[in-house]
């Protein structure tokens, strides 16, 4: 266990109107704070909640979380979230305020990114817009914007050094980098996104359903889709030879021969593996794998499709689903259907309804028909936000 994320969310949010705080407010068909959480699920071994006391009941029903109660400043609950995430193995920590429910991906993972090579890291925004000082409704003065950021979170951490920072740090911080650079850390700025906004006032909420409408596929005033959706497909081929197993999408199942290939010869997840490669434009197994290298002799093919999935994950996408046909007369895939599907659902890291496998003769016809060998093909669909 290496990165958590502690997501503050014990304020009482006032200024955003109702008789509920902000963060358990309603947000299309989840509460705020679920988007939230949702945002690091992939990306962080553990996640903490600091709630306020009143909303427990709240909290608890936010699965495979470590609720904290928080304390009566942001502060003092971002110091009761480091506490208990102490001894728990945690070397990078992301601080994020619940209220900042719709964290493009991609901001997260560059902030993991960058503490790889620094203590800290924030995600901020470049001011554009000129800046006044202003006294009551008068302009009185104008202020240079030139090196001027609008904060964001997560801000990332080295867990001993923030966790020693805010042991020794007194007074009432704007936020984490705050706390960081008074112990001396150096905070390296990452990219902002507009869409990585707190919700504040009342009117942030319809801005907020507006932007998760068109990440649900909506579209634009224009009619164009703000979602980007990649579909790649992906076909693989292996020969019988001699054994007495064959693999196929992750399960072993006893056969009179078996498939072979350089690898451990799975064609079902192979074909799957070029269908994530296709949908990134990034080629197929053999560009990243190449056969003339020895070492994947005999490698188990999870190896490849994790690689493919991680690599989607780091450009910023996510799998919505997958669909592998093997094309035999034998084995039956039908009593091995549903363990494949969980085979690669686990090795994708995705919910069972988001894979599909299924089977088909060639009616006789054909390598297959003559059980010559095996074939697949497969398809694969990535979204980013």
């Amino acid at each position: 266990m290496t990165i958590a994320a502690l997501i503050v969310a014990a304020g009482r949010g006032t200024r955003a109107g109702g008789d509920t705080p902000k963060q358990w407010r309603a947000l299309g068909d989840a509460r705020v704070i679920d988007h939230a959480v949702a945002a690091f699920r992939d990306l962080a071994d553990m996640i903490v909640i600091v709630h306020h006391a009143d909303d427990t009941e709240r909290a608890s029903t936010i699965a495979d979380v470590t609720l904290v109660e928080g304390g009566q400043t942001r502060a003092a609950s971002v110091a009761a979230g480091l506490a208990a995430l102490t001894g728990q193995g945690i070397t990078k920590v992301l601080i994020h305020d619940a209220a900042r429910a719709l964290t493009p991906h991609a901001v997260i993972s560059d902030v993991i990114d960058a503490l790889d090579h620094a203590p800290a890291a924030a995600p901020a925004l470049a001011v554009t817009d000129a800046l006044w000082r202003g006294n009551a409704d008068t302009v009185i003065g104008t202020q240079p914007r030139d090196g001027l950021y609008r904060a964001q979170t997560p801000q990332g951490f080295h867990f001993d050094a923030i966790k020693a920072a805010h042991d020794t740090y007194t007074g009432a911080p704007l936020d984490d980098v705050e706390v960081a650079r008074a112990a001396g850390l150096a905070v390296t700025i990452t990219q902002g996104h507009e869409e990585n906004f707190k919700i504040t006032h009342a009117e942030d909420f319809a801005r907020a359903e507006a932007l998760l409408a068109t990440r649900m596929g909506q579209t634009d005033r224009k009619g164009q889709s703000m979602l980007d959706i990649r579909l790649g497909n992906g076909y693989d081929v292996h020969r019988f030879g001699v054994g007495d197993h064959v693999w196929l999408c992750g399960v072993k199942i006893d056969h009179d021969r078996c498939l072979q290939g350089h690898s451990d010869a799975d064609v079902g997840m192979h074909a799957l593996t070029d269908a994530i490669y296709g949908a990134l434009a990034e080629g197929d197994i053999g560009r990243h794998f190449p056969p003339s290298d020895m070492k994947w002799k005999g490698a188990e093919s999870h190896i490849f499709l994790r690689h493919a999935i991680e690599l989607a994950r780091s450009k910023g996408y996510e799998l919505m689903n997958c669909d592998v046909t093997l094309i035999c007369e034998r084995p039956k895939i039908g009593p091995h259907a549903d363990a494949m599907r969980g085979a690669l659902a686990d090795i994708l890291s995705v919910d069972l309804d988001r894979v599909s496998v299924k089977a088909t003769t060639s009616e006789k016809l054909g390598f297959t028909g003559r059980e010559e060998g095996i074939a697949s093909i497969a398809t694969a669909a990535l979204a980013k936000q």
